[in-house]
């Protein structure tokens, strides 16, 4: 009354066969039906009795392996039809339609063939020459060689809330043509807005200053970054550069500039403080020694008359001028004073 189960007790494997819902396959083509997949399902419900979890019938179908249990669906009778008359139809009307038939493929470029529209075996075609069925297949060429695109200026507001505009420029090429061509609509488009989007994302949680020296780190995340994004289409990332405009430039310039004359700055002044230091312990030591002055003078000389100069001149100790000033000033005044002219009477003018 209930039927039969869809899954039957442990070690009971006899169950009614269901019809396969694949369509019938063409001939040479094995027949793929519910029986494998059930009796896979069930091996599959039998180890996770042992040990792991229990997973539905559909649950178990979506797992990757299921891909071997897929319907290989054979071309219909339409399509056989039409491209029977197709080939037929060249063959006729030869060498007229060898014009249409053959093509020719640069060796730095692969073309992805569609035959009503549905992917030709073989892969990629090229270099070289390679034959279509005109009225049946379509085809697109793909360029193998790296390109190169100037990622437009974003303007990105950087994580301490700077406005800044950043440019990029970006090297790739396509590693897989049948994926460039079958997994995103136009690769060459999507990989740039994918650039600008990552551009702003990275440099978006980024510092000013992080911006202005970890830019060859930037890079580097952001090419690792597409070319994970980008592995689907089958397109590689190769280099990627961030290009900072000039007048960050000349501000970064600047600033390193300024810091480089404050160290200088700030060099200059210690020496200062320590010439000045040893200047001053120096004097301490020649005024505790009245010999160390004259040994410092008699050095002077020395140092004076090693030089080729065609002038020497001697210094003279500043007691000994100091002394001599102070005679001659001692002399000097009592003379000057006695010397000096006594002023005429006034006169006295009578007026009549």
């Amino acid at each position: 009354m209930h039927g039969t189960p869809l899954l039957p007790p442990k070690g009971d494997h006899q169950f009614q066969e269901e019809e396969s819902p694949c369509p019938p396959p063409f001939k040479g083509r094995p027949l793929i039906n519910a029986v494998s997949t059930q009796e896979d399902y069930n091996d599959n419900n039998m180890s996770n009795n042992n040990g792991g979890d229990d997973k539905s019938f559909e649950e178990t179908m979506d797992e990757p392996k299921a891909s071997r249990w897929a319907c290989d669906e054979a071309p219909g009778i339409c399509a056989i039809l039409i491209t029977f008359m197709s080939i037929v139809l060249v063959f006729v009307t030869i060498p007229f339609s060898l014009c249409f038939a053959v093509k020719v493929v640069q060796e730095y470029e692969r073309v992805v063939i569609f035959r009503l529209g549905r992917l030709l075996r073989g892969g990629a075609r090229g270099p070289g020459i390679f034959f279509i069925v005109p009225c049946v297949d379509s085809y697109q060429k793909v360029d193998m060689r790296t390109l190169t695109f100037d990622v437009p200026p974003q303007e990105i507001l950087t994580k301490d809330s700077v406005t800044v505009h950043v440019d990029a420029i970006m090297y790739y090429k396509v590693s897989n043509a049948i994926s460039a061509i079958s997994n995103v609509d136009d690769y060459s488009q999507s990989t740039r807005l994918l650039a600008a989007t990552t551009l702003r994302n990275v440099l978006g949680t980024k510092n000013l200053g992080d911006i202005l020296s970890e830019r060859e780190g930037i890079a580097s995340m952001m090419q690792s970054t597409l070319d994970e994004a980008t592995d689907p289409w089958g397109v590689k990332v190769e280099q990627k550069d961030v290009r900072l405009p000039q007048q960050l430039q000349r501000a970064m310039a600047a600033e390193a500039e300024a810091a480089r004359e404050a160290r200088a700055k700030v060099i200059a002044a210690e020496g200062e403080h320590k010439s000045s230091r040893a200047l001053a312990q120096a004097a301490e030591v020649i005024a505790a020694s009245p010999a160390a002055l004259q040994l410092r003078y008699l050095q002077t000389l020395n140092n004076i008359s090693a030089e080729k100069n065609s002038t020497i001149v001697f210094p003279i100790p500043i007691d000994i001028v100091s002394h001599l000033m102070g005679n001659r000033g001692g002399r000097s005044s009592p003379e000057v004073a006695s010397r000096a002219p006594t002023p005429p009477p006034p006169r006295e003018t009578t007026f009549d």
